[in-house]
């Protein structure tokens, strides 16, 4: 099990990372990143603590765990530079928080993130064909998502990346214990977004591809 979009206390999560990647290594889990919510005012602050914290406990736990970050409502004319900043600190797995229909998210916000060097697209909702092909032309991974309110536009997200040949992937965005979710669970998620078994076999083979960027 590869989880790319997780939360600590570092954002809205209610777990340490210690005590997500204990919860986390029992769900079976082989690596995850750790994604916290972010924008100008923490950008900062939650990087360079979690590279410290990432490399200390996939030394000590097994599991490859990742400093990754999540750009979350930026304004969308302010995500590029936000998206070079994150990388200048370390950031080794870039998601920007999409136009999920659960969330009052900028209009353009998709558009924008998908013109940048990101890695994921977080619960994009109602993307257009247009957002589609800019991420398969750009090879930024569209995300299935697992969380209520987000996952309702999952089956738009296949449709759309079966049409343009983009990427997925499929990610927890678990804020709590309850949230996270192991292997059987997850294929049952991509199976409800349409999702046949070759197709999820790829959309692992993109998480797991992921994680071999980020050690790079």
């Amino acid at each position: 099990m590869i989880d790319l979009h997780t939360h600590s206390l570092f954002s809205d999560g209610v777990l340490l990372p210690a005590e997500l990647v204990r919860r986390a290594k029992v769900h079976g889990y082989q690596a995850l990143a750790i994604t916290d919510h972010a924008d100008s005012s923490n950008l900062d602050h939650i990087i360079p603590r979690m590279l410290k914290a990432c490399a200390q406990l996939t030394e000590q736990t097994g599991v490859m765990v990742i400093a990754g970050i999540e750009l979350t409502h930026i304004p969308p004319a302010a995500i590029p530079g936000l998206v070079d900043a994150a990388r200048s600190l370390g950031a080794a797995l870039i998601i920007v928080h999409g136009e999920s229909i659960a969330e009052p998210v900028a209009p353009d916000t998709n558009l924008a993130a998908l013109t940048c060097p990101i890695d994921i697209l977080a619960h994009p909702g109602l993307l257009t064909k247009e957002e589609a092909e800019l991420a398969a032309a750009s090879g930024i991974c569209l995300e299935i998502s697992a969380r209520r309110g987000h996952c309702l536009t999952n089956g738009h997200v296949v449709k759309l990346a079966r049409e343009t040949g983009a990427k997925l992937v499929l990610g927890s965005d678990a804020h709590a214990p309850g949230d996270l979710i192991n292997r059987t669970q997850a294929e049952k998620i991509a199976q409800g977004a349409g999702l046949d078994d070759i197709e999820i076999a790829s959309m692992f083979e993109n998480s797991k591809a992921l994680v071999e960027q980020c050690k790079l």
